[in-house]
């Protein structure tokens, strides 16, 4: 057994029993959960809200959808990061903006056109924090996907001294999550509009972030 293997094993137990103290406050204002005909879709959330989104999706993702892949990076971090979503029944995809970036968006574009939804965490994996690339916009034009931005916050936790201040909740705590409304992108964009799309998504992230 690899490290990496050991160390996510170690992780999504540790996490299982923290979610089972959590308690959920869950606020859909799509009525994603009322969908009678999924359609895959961008979920989107800065990178410090990972387990936070994590629990809600163990607690609520809908099992008439196909499943929730998520984009880890390629380094030792994001392989212990594909490991322990594996643990929650998530599926990954390796890549980043500096590296197998193309490869990545090309298997996630397949992954999308099979029905699954993505899950993107637009400032990750190294930031700056709060700041959002535009690998979800570039994603969902390519696609016709829906981006879903999605909120968490917490009544206690610890925020680790990493580059995004990565939020961990304490036991027995509230995690409060929200779906916000989808933002549909056109294929074709200027390159104005483009930017003005980027920038919308992320101040809408912004203003969910406490």
């Amino acid at each position: 057994m690899t490290r990496e293997r050991l160390l996510a094993l170690l992780g999504a137990a540790l996490l299982r029993g923290l979610f089972a103290t959590l308690r959920l406050r869950f606020e859909d204002r799509f009525g994603l959960l009322n969908e009678a005909t999924p359609k895959p879709s961008l979920f989107c959330f800065w990178h410090n809200r990972i387990l936070g989104i994590t629990f809600a999706f163990d607690r609520l993702y809908p099992k008439n959808r196909l499943g929730v892949t998520v984009l880890t990076s390629p380094s030792r971090d994001g392989e212990i990061l594909a490991q322990l979503v594996a643990a929650f029944g998530m599926g990954s995809v390796r890549g980043s903006s500096s590296r197998r970036g193309s490869r990545a968006l090309l298997e996630l574009v397949r992954l999308i056109r099979l029905g699954r939804d993505i899950a993107i965490t637009p400032d990750g994996p190294r930031g700056p924090k709060y700041s959002l690339g535009p690998g979800v916009i570039l994603l969902a034009q390519n696609t016709g996907a829906r981006i879903i931005p999605m909120h968490a916050t917490f009544s206690r936790c610890i925020r680790m001294k990493t580059w995004d201040g990565f939020i961990i909740p304490l036991p027995f705590s509230k995690v409060s999550v929200t779906i916000a409304e989808p933002l549909e992108i056109p294929e074709n964009l200027s390159d104005d509009e483009f930017e003005a799309a980027r920038n919308q998504l992320e101040e809408l992230l912004k203003n969910g972030a406490d």
